[in-house]
């Protein structure tokens, strides 16, 4: 099957179906990374407030559009709501922040990270209390955060919202008091958990989806291991099947689990800080998943099991009566 290389979102805009992911990238190390993936083809940016790296790609969007490397409008940027914010008043603030720290007039997409709320104190992203628990609050409404979003619509700050890591039935509950309707649903979603229900309904109500952790995220158990809690995350690269897949068609593990995801038109986000790597994830669009391939790899999904990203290492955030898993 032909693959489109954008995803039409119901504002009509085209968001590249492959995307540079983030998260975990700071400094230096994300500037570089940045650009290789500028130079790579790379247009869809995938930020958030919670990762404390806008400011680092903002410093190198500048200096790429300054430099006569190519436009503002070829981009896409999208950035999300912090938990932090979760409340009507924190959207104004919040997108202020964002457009002043990505050096932008305009977010193209911009996203509730999650649909539960951390109380606000001061500019922390993650207010912990003296148990080690981050400090939540519990009367959190996205519903009239999601109208506070519209108004940045309206406004023109935004171009089009969207919703992270909500469930199909928190995604409804939106849609039945949404003046706006979401445009985008950013998930985990890879091989191991396809997201095929909640997908199918994304389809139905027009919402188009991307795919975070799309080939898995190894990084990540650094990151629980902090918090003292300790998770093993399968190696979904090293998967017999998608090695053989991968070595019938000379293509990486990777081009062909990405692939694997944008053949079903939903968009990946790939994170690298390995110019390598970089160049590679996006040249997927020069080659098919033969049926009896995306069979094979179709098989490997484990359902609600295969999650890797429970957003536990957010210590307590389970207690939160929205927390989605």
């Amino acid at each position: 099957m032909a693959c489109p290389l954008t995803a039409t979102l119901g504002t009509g805009a085209e968001m590249p179906l492959l995307g540079f992911g983030t998260w975990q990238a700071l400094g230096g190390e994300l500037e570089a990374a940045l650009e290789t993936a500028l130079q790579s083809g790379y247009r869809h940016i995938d930020t958030a407030a919670f990762y404390g790296n806008e400011g680092d790609i903002g410093k190198v969007l500048e200096a790429w559009i300054a430099a006569g490397k190519g436009t503002r409008e070829e981009l896409f940027l999208v950035t999300k709501l912090p938990p932090a914010a979760m409340r009507p008043a924190g959207v104004r603030k919040s997108v202020e922040r964002s457009l002043r720290a990505l050096r932008t007039d305009y977010i193209d997409l911009f996203l509730i990270h999650v649909p539960v709320a951390f109380v606000e104190r001061g500019d922390e992203m993650l207010p912990l209390g003296d148990d080690g628990e981050v400090i939540l609050d519990r009367d959190s409404d996205f519903v009239a955060v999601w109208k506070a979003m519209e108004e940045e619509v309206d406004k023109g700050c935004v171009k089009a919202i969207g919703l992270s890591n909500f469930t199909e039935n928190q995604i409804q509950r939106v849609l039945d008091n949404c003046r706006i309707r979401p445009a985008n649903l950013q998930v985990e979603l890879h091989v191991y958990m396809q997201q095929r229900p909640l997908v199918a309904f994304c389809n139905t109500q027009g919402i188009t989806v991307t795919a975070y952790s799309p080939l898995g995220s190894p990084g990540l158990e650094k990151v629980y291991a902090a918090c003292g809690l300790e998770k093993v995350m399968p190696d979904i690269l090293r998967n017999p099947v998608v090695e053989e897949v991968a070595a019938r068609l000379g293509k990486s593990p990777g081009q062909v689990l990405l692939r694997h995801t944008v053949q079903r038109g939903i968009a990946a986000i790939p994170k690298s800080t390995n110019e390598a790597r970089i160049a590679q994830n996006i040249q997927i669009f020069d080659f098919e998943l033969s049926p009896e391939d995306v069979e094979k790899l179709d098989a490997l999904d484990l359902g609600e099991t295969g999650r890797i990203c429970d957003l536990k290492f957010a210590v307590g955030l389970q207690k939160h009566p929205e927390y989605p898993f």
